[in-house]
């Protein structure tokens, strides 16, 4: 493992590591790294945009994801290794590649037009995030919202990004209708941690004062600390509650790290470059974690781990919420109200 590794600014990498499904071997980036590539955005032309979700440990049925690949460059995103399915990197091709669905909003309502189509929360993200810096161009997750609301569908959104706050007009209509629930991401409280563990997302007290005004408007927001990183982060359980809380949010959650393919080269050669001094106490705890590896893909062990340390994080968690959000509940979104324009027009 190489120390001193230049990392070009706003990104949370600074290699392509190999494709497991390509011959091909990785590169770092050159020595004038801050005049690297800008990001790239391809367009491609998905058949269908709602995912059924399989996995019975995260809290939704339906996701759908307006981009693949993510400029907000957390080392830690589980997302990346599925980069690798489209021919590009979970490195820097994770962050600088970005997948545009232009057709996204068209293919929602041709979903919701399906007789067979049964009224069930959708979740935007899940994947990558819908608010990512690419949204601000694009805006596919604002024209999503729109359909949303035409057809009074229930929708859920997980972010790191205080751009959602743009489309307000539209969230707070959905509201009213109990159709919408919002996920804010809240990894720490330390400025100069997220700086380099997030470093394209929103700042702490942005995403702190998202949750404000969306309380303000009767959303229920849910904050997540997540993941939860021994030895960088994981002592800020009690206190990130504690400001979730004041900051309005309904529910709070916590899950613990979990590198799985190239994840765990990448977050080490992370740690070496940003955190030297601890690199090899966290890997050995995230270790402790998954029973001698970086993680798991056991549903309902991934996100809880085992052991002493992980037992010790479940305490402080649920610590945390009894002392903050202590008759916490999931929002219920309203799926009685759906309704299809076409058949309105019907009426007539």
């Amino acid at each position: 493992m190489e120390s001193g590794m230049r990392y070009k600014k706003g990104r949370g990498t600074s290699v392509n590591t190999e494709n497991r499904f390509e011959r091909l071997s990785y590169e770092e980036l050159p020595e004038d790294a801050e005049k690297a590539v800008k990001t790239k955005f391809i367009d491609i032309v998905p058949k269908s945009i709602v995912n059924k979700v399989n996995s019975p440990d995260v809290g939704m049925e339906y996701s759908l994801n307006p981009y693949q690949g993510c400029e907000h460059g957390c080392t830690y995103c589980y997302a990346r290794p599925t980069h690798e399915f489209w021919g590009y990197s979970a490195g820097v091709d994770f962050e600088q590649t970005i997948l545009v669905k232009k057709n996204a909003p068209e293919l929602l309502r041709q979903t919701f037009e399906k007789r067979s189509w049964e009224v069930k929360p959708i979740v935007l993200s899940g994947n990558t995030d819908c608010y990512q810096p690419a949204e601000k161009e694009f805006e596919l997750t604002r024209e999503l919202l729109k359909v949303f609301l035409e057809y009074q569908h229930p929708v859920g959104i997980i972010t790191k990004n205080a751009l959602l706050l743009r489309d307000l007009d539209i969230i707070e209509k959905l509201a009213n209708k109990r159709l919408i629930s919002i996920n804010i991401t809240i990894t720490t409280l330390n400025e100069s941690l997220r700086a380099k563990l997030e470093p394209r997302t929103s700042t702490i007290k942005k995403r702190l004062e998202m949750v404000t005004r969306l309380s303000a408007l009767q959303v229920p927001v849910h904050v997540m600390m997540s993941p939860a990183i021994p030895a960088l982060n994981d002592h800020e359980l009690l206190p990130m509650a504690k400001a979730a809380k004041e900051a309005g949010a309904v529910s709070f959650s916590s899950h613990i790290v979990r590198l799985m393919g190239k994840n765990e080269e990448l977050f080490e050669r992370w740690l070496e470059a940003h955190y030297p001094d601890r690199s090899e106490k966290v890997m050995q705890q995230i270790r402790s974690l998954h029973n001698g590896r970086t993680g798991s893909s056991e549903f309902g062990v991934r996100g809880r781990g085992v052991g002493p340390l992980a037992e010790n994080l479940r305490s402080q968690r649920k610590l945390a919420i009894r002392k903050y959000f202590p008759n916490q509940k999931s929002a219920v979104l309203d799926t009685s109200i759906f309704q299809r324009p076409s058949d309105q027009l019907r009426l007539f």
